[in-house]
């Protein structure tokens, strides 16, 4: 039911973005001082430039918006994604290839920048960078997060299922809220420790779940997560991209809480997160 809703929006700003120029979407609009990064897998790759310019249609402007792929894909790039590089978009490739690919290299690449990630099979047709920014200037040193859900236990302090997360309780702190990289999240620099590059670490323990893997690494650091009080409006799938699905294939399977088991058993993510009740 929820397609054949989606599908009118989908396929109308699908279109408009589509004839827009970059120009057009980018002249004389306030440049916010942040770098977007994404990254995408190849089945997606032939409907990446109306993301690309669904971010550029908002009303203001990232500093650039960078594209990280693995460097298999470097020669499968289509015309319309390869013609919208310049000022304000770039690809750059990778030996990665896994959903991490989407915040890992940028947090190298650009170590002093306010990064904010994106998905690449959403219209992000509300003003999700600036409501991002605007709540990073009152928290600067928080992860901000235009959607969360939040990490429960139960009486005997095991967590519950995923399924009971996505409703939010009143609580005491924000240790518990995990930020959901589909609708953008904001990480400010330093927000993350090192451990956060180890490739063999994140394989192990996560390899399917980008957003638990940052969340424990904020955890370790001690890095707050907040929700933006202005919440935007629900992106928007683009039409055809998500047939291959990670969010599918973990909530499926229930990968998300195998996953999660394994970094809160690894990195202790229980005894931090229930200190502070």
């Amino acid at each position: 039911m929820k397609f054949f809703k989606e599908l009118p929006k989908s396929i109308y700003y699908s279109s408009i973005l589509r004839i827009k120029s970059i120009k057009g979407l980018t002249k004389n609009k306030k440049q916010l001082p942040v770098i977007v990064s994404m990254t995408s897998i190849i089945q997606r790759l032939s409907t990446l430039d109306i993301v690309i310019k669904g971010l550029l249609y908002q009303d203001v402007l990232p500093e650039k918006i960078v594209l990280w792929l693995h460097k298999d894909l470097k020669s499968k790039i289509p015309k319309r994604l390869k013609n919208l590089e310049g000022k304000f978009f770039e690809i750059r490739y990778s030996s990665l290839d896994c959903p991490h690919l989407k915040l890992v290299e940028s947090l190298k690449a650009f170590p002093t920048k306010t990064i904010i990630t994106s998905d690449d099979d959403f219209i992000y047709i509300d003003n999700h960078l600036n409501n991002l920014y605007e709540e990073h200037l009152k928290y600067p040193n928080c992860v901000i997060a235009n959607k969360t859900t939040q990490i429960k236990f139960d009486e005997n302090n095991n967590y519950k299922p995923f399924v009971d997360w996505r409703s939010k309780e009143k609580h005491n702190h924000n240790n518990i809220l995990l930020p959901l990289g589909a609708w953008g999240v904001l990480y400010p620099p330093n927000s993350m420790p090192e451990k956060v590059y180890d490739e063999d670490l994140f394989f192990k323990l996560a390899p399917k779940a980008d957003d638990l893997w940052f969340k424990a690494m904020t955890l370790i650091k001690n890095t707050i997560s907040i929700e933006v009080e202005n919440k935007p409006k629900e992106p928007i799938p683009v039409i055809g991209s998500q047939k291959v699905s990670l969010k599918q294939e973990n909530v499926k399977n229930n990968k998300n809480e195998i996953q999660w088991e394994a970094l809160s058993n690894h990195f202790k993510l229980k005894e931090i997160l229930l200190k502070n009740e």
